[in-house]
């Protein structure tokens, strides 16, 4: 089973549980969400009505813990450790995995100081066993470790859950894209015309000359024939003209 569908089936589920559930019910559902190993996204279950009508209520910590894994990183979590709840270890990997994937959204090259301070990892052995084990044998990111250059080449990354706000900032850019792409696109064929063009002229020239050397050809010939053609030497035209007085 491919990640998407598998993430598909547990999006369904938990939704499906929260939609059963009501106030601190649901800590123990969000705790379950954000430790499982192959969840990675989140807004879907943070819609569940169920879950939204705990907002300024005293079970709304529940609903910052998954807002904290739809959008946020270890860093915030350490900024805001006070008034979330402690972080079980499997929840720790899983919002650390969620770094990753918030680094990768901006930057192909992960410089290894920037990603051990924003993981709190000590040293580069450790950086690179998570991010082969943890991260690209789940299946979440692909890329080449450079241990001279000391980064991490991302070439694939899941996506994480929109933040609020940033799906104008994707419209902006992809319609940017968009028309970006038109010009280029009359751009090359505007290209394509004038070569085109060029073609034909190239084509019409070497008619031309071709023409021009059968005409040269042709009038050689001509001259060659009138050369070459036998005439009577004065020896010859004057026997001629005895025979002819005879």
């Amino acid at each position: 089973m491919d990640i998407e569908q598998k993430q598909a089936e547990l999006i369904d589920h938990f939704v499906n549980q929260a939609s059963t559930l009501k106030g601190s019910a649901l800590g123990s559902l969000v705790a379950e969400a954000t430790s499982h190993p192959s969840l990675f996204a989140f807004s879907e279950i943070l819609a569940v009505p169920t879950l939204v009508e705990l907002e300024e209520t005293g079970n709304s910590v529940h609903l910052d813990v998954l807002r904290l894994f739809a959008h946020g990183t270890w860093s915030d979590f350490k900024r805001n450790a006070e008034r979330l709840p402690q972080l079980s270890p499997e929840q720790t990997l899983k919002l650390k995995q969620l770094t990753v994937l918030t680094l990768a959204e901006t930057n192909k090259v992960l410089p290894y100081d920037q990603l051990m301070q924003e993981l709190d990892v000590t040293n580069v052995r450790e950086l690179e066993d998570f991010l082969i084990n943890e991260c690209m044998y789940a299946g979440i990111v692909r890329g080449k470790l450079d241990q001279l250059r000391r980064c991490f080449e991302v070439q694939f990354a899941a996506g994480r859950d929109l933040r609020p706000g940033q799906l104008g900032t994707m419209i902006q850019t992809l319609s940017s894209w968009l028309a970006t792409s038109d010009n280029l696109l009359v751009s090359i064929q505007d290209k394509i015309k004038w070569a085109d063009t060029v073609s034909d002229l190239d084509r019409k020239h070497k008619k031309d000359v071709e023409d021009k050397v059968e005409e040269v050809k042709k009038s050689l010939s001509l001259k060659l024939q009138t050369v070459s053609r036998p005439t009577l030497s004065s020896e010859g035209m004057r026997r001629s003209s005895l025979n002819l007085v005879e």
